[in-house]
Parts: structure tokens; C-alpha cells; sequence
């Protein structure tokens, strides 16, 4: 998938101060992917409790933690011997793990400038020795760490620095599969629920950012009467060569989903009206040339799309959702094979 480094440019009058912690090359979009992950609701269960067992029991340290980091805070998926659930992005050394590449281990903090005035250090739980490991998504973007923590300075052997990125993976492989169970079983799109929720983060994303947010809705015309006349896999086929063609167009940070059965949307952030309607019109063109057995007979198949983007008096994602519907509604009335363009006041 393309990428489009200028929907990651800064925004204007943004504060200039830096962290004080490193920034990956990928925050953005390591930030979204966490997002989209839906993790944030998500409580720990048996299958993670296990790792931190494991883990616990392999490098005898008294604290375990599956940290997630987020853009202000770390918070933790699964914890040993820490009462608190998260901590500010400031203060966390998983904060400094994800930013390199393997496993982060600091022998004695004390001894780290980073880290030897960290209040985490100075005071409870008084850190002293700390190894994180990455938790990287097939995507490749670090979201958190598998880490062990000791209050007694400490090494960590190279053989068992691959123990702890192992089980970091298998933190990383359940994540995944959590993801994957709330995808279309065909398409491997996600669900509408899935999309309806990704789009209130994205909503509230760009509002916050003033940034923009593009919305195409549109249908597979003549999908019905594809499966009516060579039968559901024939169908399924189809439905497969059109996520293939949405992957080969979308840009990483886009999101698509499958709300229906012949009902697709796409959704843009940070792109503006004129290139979400130039991908629109190039996914138009391009759904009509899919190869199948109905390129030989009178069903001719093409899309009737809906575009819309976010408004000053849009409230909520729902707004964006009915506006890109209504638009949908009226590519079909007009005769189908064509996108409506409706925009918020204008």
C-alpha cells in the first residue's frame, strides 16, 4: 500500500517542546494501528495471564508487564507485582524500548542517564533493572513491550533476550488473532461494528487535529445477480479480487470495511475532497474491469459510490456515515456506475 507522507505532516502551532522519550519514525501510524487494534477496552485473559506466568517464572523477576504504549500514557494489558494500571508516557521506559529495535534492556538504571532521575527509579517501584522486549505487528510497527522488571540491578544473557522477544511474539500473535476474529470471514475486511468504532476514533482524531477525513461509501453493483446466475463462490471470488484491488490502491493509514453484502466503505483520513474523489473514480474504473465469468455476458459489473468528508457541524461520525449513504442513494437513482459527491454545507 502507498503512502502518503503528507497526511502526516504537523499541524500548525503545535507545541514545540520534546519529549523526553524518543519518537518512532512511525508514531502516527503506530498510534492508529493501536487504535484499530481496540485494545483499549480490552482486559486481560487466560492466554496472557499464561506469558506473565511464564515470563515471571523464566527471568524470576518480581514485575511482569504487557505495557501498551499509547500517545500520552503506557497502561498494561497484563501486569505482575504493580498495583498501578498505567503510568504517563514521560516516566515509562517501554516508552524508550519501542523506539529501537529488540529487546531494551538497561543493567542498572542508576547507571543510565535516561533514566537515573526518572521518578519510577527514585521512588516506587524503584527500578533498577528493566529488559523490554517489542511487541511489532505484522504490520511492523512497535505497540507496546513484554517487559521484566527487577528493584536489584542485574544482566540478561543474549540466549535469554531471545526468550523474552519470543514471548513477546506470542503477546503479539494473541493480539492478532483478537483483530482477525472481527473481520469478514471472505474478505478479511473488517466488520460494520468494527468500522462503525474505528470511525468514531478517526472522527474524534481529526476534529481534535484539524485534520482532514474523507468517507466513500458505495455498492458492488450487479452482485446479486452474480451469485443468482454461477453461484456464491463464484461470488466469493470476486469479493477477494476486489479487497485485493483496495489493498493495491488504499494508503496504509486508510481503513475499509464491509457493511453489507455488496456494501463496502472506505475511509480517508487526512485526505482532501479532490484526491478522495480521484481514488473513488480510479476504484470505479478499476472494479469494472475485474476478471470473472460475467466479463463474458450481459452483467456488466460496476460500483455506485458515495463521498462525503468531515464538516464544521458534524457531530458525530453517524453524520458522515448518513451524509456518504445519502450520496450513495443518489449515485444509484442517477442511474448507477457513477459517484455523489455531498459535502457539509457546500
Amino acid at each position: 500500500m502507498a503512502q502518503d507522507p503528507e497526511s502526516f505532516a504537523p499541524v500548525a502551532g503545535a507545541a514545540a517542546a520534546p519529549p523526553p522519550y524518543p519518537i518512532p519514525a512511525d508514531e502516527e501510524q503506530r498510534l492508529r494501528e493501536l487504535e484499530r487494534l481496540g485494545v483499549s477496552a480490552m482486559e486481560s485473559d487466560e492466554h496472557f495471564e499464561r506469558i506473565l506466568d511464564l515470563a515471571s517464572s523464566i527471568f524470576g523477576t518480581p514485575i511482569v508487564l504487557i505495557s501498551l504504549v499509547e500517545r500520552d500514557r503506557q497502561w498494561f494489558l497484563g501486569r505482575r507485582g504493580l498495583e498501578v494500571s498505567e503510568t504517563p508516557r514521560d516516566v515509562a521506559f517501554c516508552a524508550h524500548a519501542i523506539a529501537g529495535e529488540g529487546v531494551m534492556v538497561v543493567p542498572d538504571a542508576l547507571d543510565d542517564q535516561r533514566f537515573r532521575d526518572n521518578p519510577l527509579v527514585r521512588g516506587d517501584p524503584h527500578i533498577r533493572f528493566y529488559a523490554g522486549a517489542p511487541l511489532v505487528s505484522p504490520a511492523g510497527h512497535s505497540l507496546g513491550t513484554l517487559c521484566v522488571i527487577d528493584r536489584d540491578p542485574r544482566r540478561l544473557e543474549p540466549a535469554q533476550q531471545r526468550q523474552l522477544q519470543w514471548l513477546a511474539d506470542l503477546v503479539m500473535r494473541e493480539l492478532e488473532l483478537r483483530r482477525l476474529s472481527h473481520l469478514d470471514p471472505i474478505t478479511g475486511l473488517s466488520s460494520r461494528r468494527t468500522f462503525l468504532a474505528i470511525g468514531d476514533r478517526e472522527f474524534t482524531t481529526a476534529r481534535r487535529e484539524g485534520r482532514p477525513l474523507a468517507l466513500f461509501c458505495f455498492d458492488l453493483d450487479q452482485f446479486r445477480r452474480i451469485n443468482d446466475r454461477w453461484g456464491h463462490h463464484v461470488g466469493d471470488e470476486l469479493l477477494v479480487r476486489l479487497r485485493q484491488l483496495l489493498d493495491r490502491l488504499r494508503r496504509e493509514q486508510d481503513f475499509a470495511g464491509r457493511l453489507g453484502d455488496g456494501e463496502f466503505a472506505l475511509l480517508l483520513p487526512g485526505l482532501d475532497d479532490e484526491r478522495a474523489l480521484a481514488l473513488a473514480e480510479r476504484l470505479r474504473r478499476e472494479v469494472g474491469v475485474l476478471p470473472g465469468p460475467h466479463r463474458h455476458s450481459d452483467v456488466a459489473l460496476h460500483i455506485s459510490g458515495g463521498l462525503t468528508s468531515l464538516g464544521l457541524s458534524d457531530r458525530s461520525f453517524s453524520d458522515l456515515l448518513s451524509r456518504a449513504d445519502r450520496a450513495l442513494q443518489l449515485a444509484k437513482a442517477n442511474g448507477r456506475d457513477q459517484i455523489a459527491c455531498l459535502f457539509d454545507g457546500r
